[in-house]
């Protein structure tokens, strides 16, 4: 049986065209057994209607806060009561921008600000809009209160412009919401234990203004942080500039260059830790020497010649000074993944390394979704494509198993 059978799922939709997807993700809910209700804000029914919904949940969808059929039994509370997790998918930046002032202007908002359940929002707006600082503050103070969240996924939009803010597509959210009944229930099997976790790519500076990076968006390391630390971990989350939103209770910190993250990985391991897990896209090389002002085009010349040199190799540093019980690679390649994947097990000594086909575009960089190959020096292991919050169960898993039998 589903662990999705019977649970009680408000899904809030707000103004987006992003709201199509929604019809997807009830059929995905009520097929696992879950009971759907509906609620709409005046924007989203631009974009979809009540009929459509209502067949889809097989509840009358609800939208107006002060209806005098439901009030004479104070519904919105009642509703408010009523579910075991609220969704709002799409999440505007306006509901945001309301959400985090705590007002109850309508419906939506108002259960969300009158129910004890937990809200998961699954954002989605124009990449400028998801980029702006009030945004960005909003999600964060959002996430601080123990809001959960999804996405938003990066590429096209509707508008045209390409960046992040497309809200995670059906699917995920689905994987998302089944993955939160299924750890709500789960033992605090790491309790006691402590987990430092790198995430998100470095960035090297050329000078003030330019830098050397990747296109590394931290969502599975920030993945794997939330997943050990709802099974009890200690988690220490060792970041390069991500627009992730940190999970409540992780210890996070904010580094931009490797030699940062080395530093910032040695004095959190200063007392042995018991994970180590190195899922940051560390850049190789960096700058001999990074100018202090803005180097300035040479008129006489289309060239110009960067001395880089190797940086710090993290996970071998930490290795040799026996830092941690479990120590983790990833392993992002874009071609002969599994053999390179070996070849650097063997050569820096890890217990698991985890290879990552970084050169297809439905999964790794960017992506909700993600791939590996799983490999330590006894066993390989593939897990099914799913979801990084999905698949960052399944590898905590693996490597707790792991620690229990080396």
């Amino acid at each position: 049986m589903s662990n999705l059978a019977q649970k009680r799922i408000l899904l809030g939709i707000t103004g987006g065209i992003a709201a199509y997807k929604s019809i997807e993700l009830i059929r995905l809910l009520t097929k696992a057994g879950a009971d759907v209700q509906v609620v709409l804000t005046e924007g989203a029914k631009a974009f979809v209607t009540e009929m459509t919904l209502q067949a889809i949940s097989g509840h009358p969808v609800r939208s107006t806060l002060l209806d005098p059929n439901a009030e004479a039994g104070m519904g919105h509370i009642e509703l408010a009561k009523w579910a075991d997790l609220i969704v709002i998918a799409p999440a505007s930046a306006d509901f945001m921008a309301r959400y985090t002032q705590g007002m109850a202007n309508d419906l939506l908002s108002t259960l969300c600000i009158a129910t004890e359940s937990p809200v998961l929002i699954a954002p989605a707006m124009n990449q400028a809009m998801w980029r702006h600082p009030a945004t960005q503050t909003n999600a964060k103070l959002l996430a601080e209160r123990g809001v959960l969240s999804i996405g938003p996924a990066d590429g096209a939009q509707a508008c045209g412009d390409i960046g992040p803010g497309r809200m995670s597509e059906p699917a995920n959210i689905f994987n998302t919401i089944a993955a939160h009944f299924q750890t709500k229930n789960i033992e605090q099997d790491l309790a006691g234990q402590h987990w430092v976790i790198t995430a998100g790519p470095t960035m090297e500076a050329i000078d003030p203004v330019r830098y050397i990076s990747n296109h590394s968006s931290g969502k599975m390391g920030y993945a794997l942080a939330s997943s050990a630390l709802k099974r009890g971990a200690a988690v220490t989350l060792i970041s390069g500039p991500v627009q992730c939103i940190p999970p409540k209770g992780v210890n996070l910190i904010s580094i931009k260059s490797a030699d940062e993250m080395l530093a910032a990985c040695e004095q959190a391991m200063e007392k042995q830790a018991d994970v180590f897990i190195g899922a940051a896209a560390v850049a190789d090389f960096k700058m001999k020497i990074a100018t202090d002002q803005k180097m300035k085009k040479k008129s006489d010349s289309d060239e110009i010649q960067l001395t880089l040199i190797k940086n710090p190799d993290i996970i071998a540093t930490l290795v040799q000074h026996n830092r941690s019980k479990i120590i983790v690679g990833f392993a992002a390649e874009t071609q002969n993944v599994i053999e390179y994947a070996k070849g650097k097990l063997e050569r820096k000594g890890l217990d698991i390394i985890i290879a990552n086909d970084v050169s297809r575009s439905d999964i790794g960089f960017n992506q909700d979704e993600n791939q590996v190959t799983v490999i330590t020096k006894e066993k390989t292991w593939e897990p099914a494509k799913a979801a990084k919050s999905e698949l960052a169960n399944q590898l905590v898993n693996f490597i707790h198993e792991h620690t229990q039998t080396n």
